[in-house]
């Protein structure tokens, strides 16, 4: 029973039936997914739809594009031009689904595999425990466990302050801080501090600053991480499997082995966004 990782879906149902025909995806085989499930491409009601039907065979992690959705669902946040929506927001369905995506975690760990799961990755500060720990601390808001309502959560989730962890943080920023570190993070300096401005490759950064998977780290799991397709699944180094290749801008959709380090991809059938 192999387990495959697959990069970020972004509504591309198409690739994502060919990607799980090409890994001979099977009903004994387990998948994860690395987030941003939804938006940009064509079929995000589908997508999620699909990915909601496969059960207990799929662990998802959230991405910004998922937390985008619900801060416009249950934060009254106004979708963007760039959004592909509207078949989302019109389904009958979109309760279920919206509670879907609130039940879902923003970091999955495999000690057994030796391998942890978050959107954008982990920075250098935090080890695999300390992740686990305080992606628990965003989760249980979600499930409505937590001191601030998940609806209070949704309406402040915007910003980029703070944009550096302290273990002091609370309410609020500490939750966004969280969320931005795992849904959102690039680059950091040294001591952890966030840049949100660079979204392009790693080869025009501006000085001072560093991808995170560069930043020295323990090497105790490798990590999964999608959201930065300027990378096209490139990092230079072992211990990090990048998986966003840009399937929604044109390019390709990615999925690993976790157990045989296998890749797979699919060529997008056009440009989406």
């Amino acid at each position: 029973m192999p387990t495959y990782a697959v990069g970020d879906l972004q509504g591309c149902l198409t690739e994502f039936d060919q990607l799980l025909e090409l890994m001979n995806f099977g009903s004994g085989d387990r998948l994860w997914l690395v987030g941003d499930l939804i938006n940009r491409g064509p079929e995000s009601l589908l997508t999620l739809e699909r990915v909601v039907a496969m059960g207990d065979q799929v662990v998802t992690v959230l991405g910004n594009h998922d937390l985008h959705f619900l801060a416009i669902y249950y934060g009254g946040h106004v979708p963007s031009g760039k959004d592909t929506f509207d078949e989302l927001l019109a389904s009958p369905k979109i309760g279920e689904l919206a509670e879907w995506l609130r039940d879902q975690k923003l970091a999955h760990v495999d000690s057994d595999l030796g391998y942890v799961m978050t959107h954008a990755g982990i920075p250098h500060i935090w080890g695999v425990e300390e992740t686990m720990m305080r992606a628990a601390e965003v989760e249980a808001v979600l499930k409505g466990r937590g001191d601030i309502s998940y609806e209070a959560y949704f309406q402040a989730l915007y910003g980029n302050d703070p944009d550096l962890w302290a273990d002091d943080l609370s309410g609020m920023p500490r939750l966004r801080a969280i969320t931005n570190y795992l849904t959102r993070m690039r680059l950091v300096d040294e001591v952890g501090r966030l840049d949100f401005a660079h979204k392009g490759t790693p080869d025009d950064i501006p000085a001072g600053w560093l991808p995170w998977f560069e930043r020295p780290r323990g090497r105790d799991h490798q990590i999964i991480f999608g959201h930065w397709a300027a990378l096209d699944g490139h990092t230079g180094g072992t211990e990090t499997v990048a998986l966003d290749t840009g399937c929604v801008w044109g390019r390709k959709m990615t999925g690993f082995c976790l157990e045989t380090k296998a890749t797979y991809a699919v060529s997008a059938e056009r440009v989406y966004s």
